[in-house]
């Protein structure tokens, strides 16, 4: 909204100052500045509320050392990180942008899932929540909406520019061409790294029915990786600092992608309009580390499915705007490592149950960071690195830019 007000003041009245608004770096500024500011003064005033209510975090003794301390700590803080995204993207990014409209639905849909499930929790006294049927029925509904948006919305493009051509008058020209409705991502580690989803359909199908393809994708990585979140926020700090990584790392893909100058340099997809998303990545970033404030060990309040599916939708719908999910599994890496811990145990679990009668285990514990508690390290030195963890990845993922 302030983005209009002022395009409007510079356009209208030449206001000093006023076109300053027009630079992203300096509305991602501001946006972060402001989901920090929301976090401290309105997480306070939140937690007081959820301890008037006595939405307390219910506590199964899994045998894990300062376990039982949590019991009654507030949950659903979730709507914090909430309040602190959506608040300075409404107020700074230019809310006619296709992108920034897909990640407000995004969380605000996968934020009302995780909702219903601590609702169900916590008023309802179902330990059990919202049924998983239902979640994954919101998770795929989110996904059809995500992937039929980037397979046909006329906003979505990427630019594909022709080798340069000598002007007399102007020097170097490059022509180009936008694609429409475009069907390509981006693979790792590859050169002439681009691989177009019409592949897949085998030749059984013509390539207009491709957009098939790309939202069964866009439901896999959704499902996928909000799981992946929610699986991950078992220990205090955990899935908010690892996500607030990776939403750095997802704001540093926007830029490049969606800066022309930056995108031929390094020999990477230019998509037009994806530079908005700085701006949603930094007030992520912003709510996340502001979150902290309050959920760093010993935590004070917790986000509950509220936050976590949230943080994990987000995050992957992200990845698909600046078309980089394939480096979900790098950039994710800790979120994935979660994920496999639990199928492993349940699947050897249930084998060895059915085999030789009685279950085995591969970890002490699922998900992986209890393992690592039942060893006996401290929740924050798991977390610390956990962190660690999740920056190299980061790196990794920024390195794979020019390691081709």
């Amino acid at each position: 909204m302030l983005y209009y007000l002022f395009d409007y003041l510079d356009k209208q009245f030449n206001f000093p100052g006023a076109g300053v608004f027009q630079y992203i770096s300096f509305r991602a500024l501001g946006c972060t500045i402001l989901s920090l500011l929301i976090a401290a003064v309105y997480g306070r005033k939140m937690i007081d509320l959820l301890r008037r209510k006595q939405v307390g975090e219910t506590i199964r003794d899994l045998g894990l050392e300062g376990q039982l301390e949590k019991k009654g700590t507030p949950t659903m803080g979730g709507f914090i990180i909430l309040a602190s995204l959506l608040v300075p993207v409404l107020l700074f990014a230019q809310l006619t942008n296709v992108y920034i409209v897909l990640l407000i639905i995004t969380a605000v849909w996968t934020g009302m899932i995780g909702f219903l499930d601590d609702y169900i929790k916590k008023f309802k006294n179902n330990k059990e929540g919202l049924h998983g049927r239902f979640k994954v029925i919101g998770q795929i509904g989110l996904g059809v909406i995500v992937g039929l948006t980037l397979s046909f919305n006329d906003h979505v493009r990427i630019r594909v520019y022709d080798q340069p051509l000598l002007s007399s008058t102007l020097g170097e020209v490059q022509r180009y061409q936008d694609i429409v409705h475009p069907t390509i991502t981006t693979v790792p580690f590859i050169k002439n790294n681009e691989f177009d989803y019409s592949a897949l359909l085998f030749g059984w199908l013509p390539p207009e029915y491709t957009w098939i393809i790309y939202t069964l994708v866009a439901i896999f990585i959704i499902t996928a990786v909000s799981n992946g979140a929610n699986i991950t926020d078992g220990i205090d700090g955990l899935a908010a600092g690892i996500s607030g990584i990776i939403a750095l790392t997802l704001g540093v893909l926007a830029y490049l992608s969606g800066n022309a100058k930056f995108a031929q340099y390094l020999n990477i997809m230019y998509i037009p309009n994806s530079g908005e998303l700085v701006i949603f990545c930094a007030a992520f970033v912003g709510a996340c580390v502001g979150f902290l404030w309050y959920n760093a060990y010993p935590a004070q309040v917790f986000m509950g499915d509220t936050g976590s599916l949230m943080l994990g939708g987000v995050i992957a719908v992200l990845a698909l705007a600046v078309r980089k999910e394939l480096l979900i599994p790098i950039m994710c890496g800790v979120f994935l490592a979660e994920n496999l811990s639990v199928i492993m145990q349940v699947s050897y679990f249930k084998y060895t149950k059915k085999r030789y009668g009685e279950g085995q285990r591969i970890f002490l514990m699922s998900p992986l960071h209890h393992h690592f508690q039942k060893k006996g390290y401290h929740e924050s030195k798991i977390v610390t690195r956990f962190w660690i963890v999740g920056i190299i990845l980061a790196i990794m993922t920024l390195v794979t830019l020019k390691l081709r």
